[in-house]
Parts: structure tokens; sequence; C-alpha cells
């Protein structure tokens, strides 16, 4: 009897913790994973940064432009891509880099190479994202004129409003990422 009681507290305690977590997965999907997996892993970046970004960025819509003309579903500007698209593995044609922009195969590349160069350059995730938003000119001016320090302990700090609150949401996507999916299927 004590048994059955218990086994009838566990099903009730456990079962709205795997719904929460079936209903979080639904509003934090890892879509595109084929291509988010080769090239987090070909990039050496945390899948879960990707989806993060690709999460805050577009809401997983392939489509989406903003209003600054950034496109696809890593939001990155035409000259960016123009600048990382010599640096993958397999260079994409920069004379296409405004149609390569909407398919998801070079967006999500494009982005990752992109994201593995900023955490290469500044060596912490938070610098990297307030870079990716705000660009590599603004934050090493911030960092030098001593705004943030690089390493990311003072990042409320970022003068830009719109880059402030951007970095804060990709690192609580960030967290629920991680939180919902580790340790990741391999």
């Amino acid at each position: 009897m004590i048994i059955i009681a218990l086994v009838i507290i566990a099903i009730i305690l456990l079962g709205p913790l795997q719904m929460q977590k079936k209903f979080m997965k639904m509003l934090y999907p890892r879509e595109y994973e084929n291509f988010v997996k080769v090239y987090a892993e070909q990039y050496q970046v945390d899948e879960n940064l990707i989806y993060a970004i690709i999460k805050a960025e577009s809401n997983f819509d392939k489509k989406a432009v903003s209003s600054k003309g950034a496109k696809g579903l890593m939001q990155l500007m035409e000259e960016t891509a123009k600048d990382i698209a010599p640096k993958l593995n397999n260079p994409i044609d920069t004379q296409s880099i405004d149609t390569k922009l909407l398919e998801v195969d070079a967006n999500i590349q494009l982005g990752t190479k992109y994201i593995a160069i900023l955490l290469e350059k500044y060596k912490n995730t938070s610098i990297a994202v307030v870079a990716y938003n705000a660009g590599t000119g603004t934050v090493d001016e911030w960092i030098q004129k001593g705004v943030i320090q690089k390493d990311g302990s003072d990042i409320e700090k970022v003068p830009y409003k719109e880059t402030n609150q951007y970095v804060r949401k990709i690192l609580q996507n960030y967290k629920i990422y991680q939180n919902l999916y580790e340790p990741l299927d391999k």
C-alpha cells in the first residue's frame, strides 16, 4: 500500500515537470538541427548558443528580414556575410550572398562561423554576443574606453539600449537551451 502511494505521489509530482519541459521545448525548439549540429561542430561553437541566437534573431523564421536589412535565421547583414564567406571551410561566392542569406544552410554556416570568430577574438561569450549585435569596432571602442570590461563582468553597462536588451535575451535563451537539452544528444 505504501509503495502504491509513493508511486502515485511520484507521478503527481513528476508529471507536471515533464509536461512543463515538453511545453518549454515547444517554445525553445531545435529546428534545423542537421545544419546546426554540423556547423557547430565544424567551427567549435556550442549548439545551444547557435539556437539561442536563432531564437532571438528570427524565432526560426528562415525568411526573416529586419528593418536594417539583416537577413535569415541568424540575421546577418550582407556586408558581414561578405567578410565571413571567404573564411568558411567551403567558401560561399560573395556575388550571390544576398540570396544565400535566406537559405537555411548558408545562413547557419555564415552565422556560426561569425560567432566562432567573435568567440575566438573576445574569449568571452557575453562580449562575443554584444559584438554580434553592435559590431566589433563598437565593442573594441567600448572596451578601450572602459565602458565595458573585456571579461564581460559588467555587461549590464552596454550603452546601447537595444544591444543591452539583446545580449540579455541571448544569454537567457542560452541558459534555457542548456537546461532543456543538456547533455546534448550525440
